[in-house]
């Protein structure tokens, strides 16, 4: 039977000789040969360990206090919806925030604010208190960039954390919050539709560029009565927008069959189609916005973002 260091539970990189390293030196090698991998910044454990909910929970509890509250990109990522950046998301950072007038935690590897932070803003999740799925949405859509702020809303709508319309009332009620307007500008466009971050991304350029907002899973049916969704698009126009994103749609037999469901749809019932990619959503070039805009008939704004 192989050993797990710790039985399997979490620990901080200063714990490691009760996790059975002689040691930091030897914790040092185990996590080059990964045999142990971060949870997050300073807190480790057993590579063979599955991440699950209950271990980010285990987690937690190594870095938060009774006297603070997880908040942010880490409050929606207890909740199971990961919200961090792409370049955040193999090397989670606890976020904590505390009421104006306490302490601020200064543990190593942890961030922590001071907010207005009433109490039906805090709930408790397995121990834990974190701001509700509502206020945690909403300190998303003020403080992250807008593409990933739309993204991460979208996500923990889809994830049936909360009723849009809260959302809509709770960011309505903001005054005098930092990124307050921004906010009330997304809540609008949260759709339970995108089923990628990157899904968002692309709504969010296509509207941003003066277009209508477009209809998320549009279902079409084939001539043999099989069910087809295209990412987003406009219906009366046959106009499809598709995010190809690098894990599913990279590989040369992922491309031919995109390129066949596509140019089947193109053929047999006239629509048109506008992809985009990271590149082209998040990169500097307007070609994307310029190809869709096209086939509109509408030229499209210069890129905000």
């Amino acid at each position: 039977m192989v050993e797990v260091l710790n039985d399997g539970h979490p620990f901080r990189s200063h714990e490691w000789r009760d996790a059975g390293f002689g040691s930091e030196h030897e914790l040092r090698r185990a996590r080059r040969e990964k045999r142990v991998r971060p949870v997050f910044k300073s807190v480790y454990v057993d590579a063979s360990v599955p991440d699950t909910r209950d271990l980010r929970i285990a987690a937690a509890h190594l870095v938060v206090s009774e006297h603070t509250v997880v908040s942010d990109c880490f409050a929606s990522w207890l909740y199971g919806v990961d919200t961090f950046r792409p370049s955040d998301r193999h090397l989670l950072k606890p976020t904590l925030v505390v009421p104006h007038g306490s302490g601020r935690v200064r543990a190593v590897g942890v961030s922590c604010r001071q907010a207005v932070l009433p109490g039906s803003d805090v709930t408790e999740v397995a121990g834990i208190r974190v701001t509700t799925p509502v206020r945690t949405a909403s300190d998303l859509l003020r403080r992250l960039w807008r593409p990933y702020a739309l993204a991460a809303a979208d996500g923990m709508l889809r994830a049936e954390l909360f009723v849009l319309e809260d959302l809509i009332a709770y960011v309505d009620a903001l005054k005098g919050y930092r990124g307050a307007p921004q906010a009330r500008e997304l809540v609008r466009l949260v759709d339970r539709g995108a089923e990628s971050p990157g899904e968002s991304w692309q709504r969010l350029r296509i509207v941003d560029a003066g277009f209508p907002r477009p209809a998320t899973q549009l279902h079409v049916v084939d001539e043999l009565g099989r069910n087809r969704y295209f990412d987003m698009g406009y219906r009366e126009l046959l106009v499809a927008s598709e995010y190809d994103g690098r894990e599913f749609h990279t590989t040369d037999e992922a491309k031919a069959r995109d390129a066949d469901r596509r140019g089947y749809f193109e053929r047999r019932f006239g629509w048109r189609f506008v992809l985009g990619t990271k590149e082209r959503i998040l990169g500097k070039d307007p070609a994307f916005e310029n190809e869709l805009g096209a086939i509109l008939g509408i030229t499209p704004r210069s890129r905000r973002w």
